[in-house]
């Protein structure tokens, strides 16, 4: 016999393509689906308590802030009115006190007050001579006067409007047209 044929092999044949060696894909079973299924339900609830929790914590704050705004939202204008209080209290423990400098002394806490006021927007409604308008002014009473018809022309007690707010209406009387 020949080497060639004993040889398996020819010599002319190349070594065969390789094959798909890896496993076949296999269907995971109902039971790893369900698994898998559940795992991942798990995780959207766990997910969904969080952003749920988180939510509510945000809440709370903002009712939080909210409600210390409401309470603390006139500090800084009692702060002002502290120095006010304090100037009164001063020149009410004055023993030998005058005249003059009670009246000295009113002015400068006048002044103070009035600053106070300027600070924070409050400022007065002193309608005298002014047409009477009923979202800024409360008339007391009607009279008849040489001026025009609905003026005011007398003021009772001033007002003030905060910003644009009225907080209080300004008390007047009002001019009506004379009887025929």
């Amino acid at each position: 016999m020949s080497q060639e044929s004993l040889d398996p092999k020819p010599e002319n044949t190349a070594e065969p393509a390789a094959e798909n060696t890896a496993a076949p894909e296999v269907m995971p079973s109902t039971e790893e689906l369900l698994r898998k299924a559940e795992l991942d339900a798990q995780e959207h609830h766990d997910a969904w308590l969080r952003a749920k929790a988180e939510t509510e914590n945000i809440r709370k704050r903002a009712a939080t802030d909210v409600a210390n705004a409401h309470k603390y939202a006139v500090e800084s204008f009692a702060t002002e009115l502290l120095a006010v209080r304090d100037s009164l209290e001063a020149a009410l423990a004055v023993e030998t006190a005058t005249v003059e400098s009670l009246k000295s002394g009113a002015e400068l806490t006048l002044k103070q007050l009035t600053a106070a006021f300027e600070k924070f927007k409050l400022a007065e409604i002193n309608p005298a001579g002014q047409k009477f308008d009923p979202h800024r002014h409360q008339a007391i009473s009607v009279v008849e006067a040489e001026a025009e018809p609905n003026t005011v022309v007398q003021v009772l007690q001033k007002g003030y409007v905060l910003h644009d707010r009225v907080v209080r209406p300004a008390l007047v009387i009002v001019a009506k047209a004379p009887d025929a």
